[in-house]
């Protein structure tokens, strides 16, 4: 494949050759207000293989499907008639946004999307840029993150291609993602309702909108799965190149990690923290806005992995709101290869 070409979102011309790759079965990276998705026409299995395929990314790991408007929901999901309230609760709240709702899958998806099981995850991503892609390209359009598998998770054009130049056809630029982390994954088909991946929609906001439980999913096993009831539910995701410490988060228990190693060791540093010694600082923003921490996430790990640094060391912020995605990521990406 020849290199990737990079488009820019505000040229209508740009737009439009995106969306045309789409139709036609090519592989094209986009923002969402989340991360970079790598997108392809969802309702094609040799488009969606292409994704598979381009990210090294194994069939038992399932995609989202990214919808231009609800219109388009029951090309890819039949919602039963006992849910039908309960989702469109959620889709008027949460919709253009960062929230993913796994529903019973429509016969027209590939079984790759789904990696198999009954349910598709289904979002329409609030980014202007996307839905203006996905309304041009008239297609549901399957995109999980656009990186090589496992690896940290693109915010920027440059991490597409970082990863994924001359592997993939196109990737649109629309300048840095807002929120940072992955959209929240919900199946909102069980009671209480599942929650698979924390994001910056919460569970207290699930709960007061549905005014229905929600129970956090715990992967009960690290074997490898003949599939997974979601994505970004595997053991191992999100890592650096870099060894990953996490210390609980005060400016003391971070200084005691960086003493303790001997290797060249960056440091994702909260703003007003200090880190003695021969260290490399990517600032992470203020300890006390967690939105800020998130949208730093990735770049700043990705920033300190260019440094050439064997080892970062972050602080683990407490448990609450985006928080919890925050400590979900870093967790994940921290666990041995």
């Amino acid at each position: 494949m020849p290199p990737t070409l990079h488009l820019d979102s505000s040229d209508p011309a740009d737009l439009s050759r995106a969306a045309m790759l789409l139709r036609d079965g090519g592989l094209v990276a986009f923002a969402t207000e989340t991360v970079y998705g790598l997108g392809a026409n969802a309702l094609s299995a040799v488009a969606v293989a292409g994704i598979f395929a381009a990210k090294k990314r194994p069939s038992w790991d399932p995609l989202i499907v990214h919808l231009a408007s609800a219109e388009q929901l029951s090309r890819v999901a039949e919602v039963p008639a006992e849910l039908a309230e309960r989702v469109a609760a959620l889709a008027d709240a949460f919709w253009p946004g960062p929230l993913t709702l796994l529903l019973p899958r429509s016969s027209d998806v590939p079984d790759a999307v789904t990696a198999g099981r009954r349910l598709v995850g289904v979002r329409i991503p609030g980014h202007p840029a996307a839905r203006a892609l996905l309304a041009a390209a008239g297609v549901p359009v399957a995109a999980p993150s656009a990186n090589l598998f496992g690896h940290t998770s693109p915010t920027t054009a440059a991490h597409v291609l970082a990863d994924l130049d001359g592997r993939i056809d196109a990737v649109l630029d629309a300048g840095p993602t807002s929120i940072g982390v992955e959209s929240t994954v919900l199946d909102p088909t069980q009671t209480p309702m599942v929650l698979y991946r924390p994001g910056a929609v919460t569970a207290e906001q699930l709960t007061a909108v549905t005014g229905v439980a929600v129970e956090v999913f715990v992967l009960a096993s690290e074997a490898q799965p003949a599939s997974m009831p979601s994505p970004g539910v595997g053991i191992r995701h999100y890592a650096p190149r870099a060894r990953l410490v996490l210390v609980e988060g005060t400016s003391e228990a971070l200084q005691a990690a960086i003493a303790s190693e001997a290797a060249s060791v960056g440091v994702l540093l909260p703003q007003g923290w200090l880190a003695d010694g021969e260290v490399v600082v990517e600032n992470w923003g203020s300890w006390d806005d967690p939105e800020a921490l998130a949208a730093g996430l990735f770049a700043g790990l990705r920033s300190l992995d260019d440094s050439g640094v064997s080892v970062i060391v972050c602080p683990l912020p407490d448990a609450g709101g985006i928080r919890d995605a925050i400590r979900d990521r870093l967790q994940k990406a921290a666990r041995p290869a």
